[in-house]
């Protein structure tokens, strides 16, 4: 058999030369086929435009998920949540239910609206009450509210009680049991059985978030400290309800402390009882309210429920639209800081030093924005970072841009910290902010390394080379300079807010050290300025800058957009075509099911954050933390 001939090198060349146009031609046309193809999605599966809005519609609000600030994920990943029913990884923003209920007070086509509550998780009272201020402005236009709910949580019903109507299915329960803060605290799990020391440092007796790590149960400082700030916080919500129910405090207040006897009386029917005590109007099922709405407003048979409505979504896309394209207007920037307060680049739903300070630049230096308003929603953590997001606050004012802070549900301890150098600090009375302090922790494990036989031993070239390594026993030594860092920033900590609040720094620690406050106590202390919610600091901002009224200029929140693909899988998976694509497709559920967020019990999250106060910072001893844990 002939071999056959060897290629020379012209012809070795010419082929590879053949070849690589062969890829190259392949390359082009698939690359223009995706390009057709994902144009043809987009044209298929967008969603197509909105139905005309009919006179006469109910706008009906029943959000699902937690109340937040700013969502954590991105577009695509919320419609792909939404569309494959992952229920427990939802979030609503608090921006979005507050301009549909404003754009309803005005809006004709509108003529009642009706909602549901049963389904939101709550995170705190002061973005509750501004929720039910905009429930209040609905109901004093002359449109009515009809609230429904299978049960309510006391949260839930301090919206639904807004209502001109509350109905209850017979079914269903509602109790009002009070406020409470209850936390594990692991001292003898974690020195006794375990062997792992931990060494608090701390300045302020009422400075509690670490109490857990030392202690069996909460000092008595930490109780006085949070039954002061609950207390107010649970007059108000009881004043509150009464108020939109026609009834007194004192006589929700009676039915609480009489629920055994009362709830007897009523053969243990939680329905009947909330009837009873006149803090429900009916109790009807569903398709029974369902009926009603019909009956009063327009029958329609395609609808769900049988009449003319528009959800929240759908809604909030009708005033989308008639935003124009581009607004030239001078703005008012909103920058949202919430979550944990950590070091570095973090993304939305979170505050990171570099990139929340990286947001308050880009208002500094675009010259569209005139004014700024922070809304901080935050525990605080680490002081590093916030000093890092106070001190673009501060450049911010030096540019000559105004800055007012609006605190939401918890702005303490590091929150405090961003917020303190603002123009004007707003809160609602509600809001848990102050925890003016400063704490560390450093666990050691020699004796649980012992229980497994296990030592450390070595040599260092100084005194306090390995000092720092949790294997060994603490050096008294180490505490003492581990202490004196706490107490340097505990007087920073004190030291800026005297300066900015305009008070002696004695003035400032008698009402520091670590303690929590109401919004409404921490007004009368001198660190809030005034009551109002995100509305009343935007247009303090707008005043500020000399902006006039409030259609002379635009707000706009600066956060991370959405890219043009997250916008199109969005769209395409929110069509009705789209969104049975994506239920039908294995690949979907797989893609969901890692979506799901799941929930961390206390002590798993008590304990991370133990873990992560461990990671110390270059030239830093131990991580300081301007941490509270005051939520409830």
């Amino acid at each position: 058999m002939n071999e056959p001939s060897r290629r020379g090198p012209i012809a070795r060349a010419i082929v590879g030369i053949w070849d690589a146009m062969n890829f190259t031609r392949r390359l082009v046309f698939n690359l223009v086929f995706f390009a057709l193809l994902i144009l043809f999605l987009m044209f298929a599966f967008s969603g197509g435009s909105l139905a005309p809005l009919n006179d006469r519609t109910t706008l009906v609000i029943a959000p699902e998920g937690r109340l937040v600030e700013q969502y954590s994920s991105d577009v695509a990943s919320r419609a792909l949540s939404k569309v494959m029913g992952d229920g427990g990884n939802e979030e609503v923003q608090l921006r979005d239910l507050l301009r549909a209920l404003d754009a309803a007070v005005k809006d004709k086509r509108i003529e009642r609206v009706y909602v549901r509550f049963d389904r939101l998780q709550p995170t705190g009272y002061a973005s509750l009450r501004e929720v039910a201020a905009a429930l209040g402005k609905v109901r004093a236009s002359g449109k009515q509210v009809v609230a429904f709910g299978d049960s309510y949580m006391q949260e839930q019903y301090l919206l639904a009680a807004q209502a001109n109507e509350v109905y209850l299915d017979p079914m269903g329960g509602l109790v009002l049991e009070g406020l409470d803060r209850y936390r594990q605290y692991y001292r003898e799990g974690l020195q006794d059985k375990l062997g792992v020391d931990v060494h608090l440092f701390k300045v302020g007796e009422y400075k509690s978030a670490a109490e857990p790590y030392v202690l069996d149960a909460a000092s008595p400082q930490a109780k006085e400290a949070d039954l002061f700030w609950m207390n107010d916080v649970w007059q108000r919500f009881l004043g509150d309800i009464a108020k939109a129910r026609d009834l007194s405090a004192q006589q929700l207040a009676a039915g609480i402390d009489t629920l055994p006897e009362g709830l007897a009386a009523a053969r243990g029917d939680l329905g009947r009882y909330a009837l009873q005590q006149k803090l429900v109007d009916g109790l009807k099922t569903e398709e029974e309210v369902d009926r009603l709405l019909a009956e009063r407003g327009v029958a329609d048979a395609d609808a769900e429920g049988g009449f003319r409505q528009v959800s929240l979504d759908t809604y909030l896309r009708h005033i989308d639209t008639t935003l124009p394209a581009t607004d030239m207007r001078p703005q008012v920037a909103v920058v949202v800081a919430e979550g944990e307060i950590e070091g570095g680049e973090k993304p939305p739903g979170h505050i990171g030093g570099v990139s929340t300070a990286a947001l308050l630049r880009e208002a500094r230096d675009d010259e569209h924005v005139k004014a700024v308003v922070l809304r901080v929603d935050s525990p605080g953590g680490e002081v590093f970072a916030s000093e890092q997001i106070r001190r673009e606050v501060v450049a911010l004012k030096a540019a000559g841009k105004p800055v007012v802070v609006s605190m939401g549900d918890l702005a303490a301890s590091g929150g405090y910290w961003i917020s303190m150098n603002a123009d004007r600090i707003y809160a609602d009375p509600s809001t848990i902010t102050g925890s003016i302090g400063i704490f560390g922790v450093i666990p050691t494990l020699p004796r649980a390394l012992g229980k497994i036989g296990v030592r450390t031993d070595g040599v260092g070239t100084t005194r306090f080379a390995g000092a720092f390594d949790i294997t060994r026993p603490l050096d008294p030594a180490v505490g003492d300079i581990v202490q004196s860092v706490i107490d340097k920033g505990y007087r920073d900590f004190t030291g800026r807010v005297a300066q900015a609040r305009k008070r002696s720094v004695d003035e400032i620690d008698a009402i520091a050290r670590g303690r929590v406050w109401t919004g409404a106590q921490a007004r009368e202390r001198g660190l809030v300025d005034d009551f109002g919610g995100l509305q009343t600091a935007i247009a303090d901002a707008a005043a500020r800058a000399k902006l006039g009224k409030p259609d002379a200029f635009n707000v706009h929140y600066i956060e991370r957009e959405a890219t043009p693909f997250e916008r199109f899988f969005a769209g395409f998976v929110s069509s009705r075509a789209g969104a049975a694509m994506m239920r039908d497709s294995g690949f979907a559920q797989g893609v969901a099911r890692t979506l799901v967020a799941r929930s961390v019990p206390q002590m798993d999250a008590d304990l991370r954050f133990l873990d992560a106060a461990l990671q110390r910072k270059p030239g830093a001893p131990v991580k300081a933390l301007a941490y509270c844990f005051c939520e409830f």
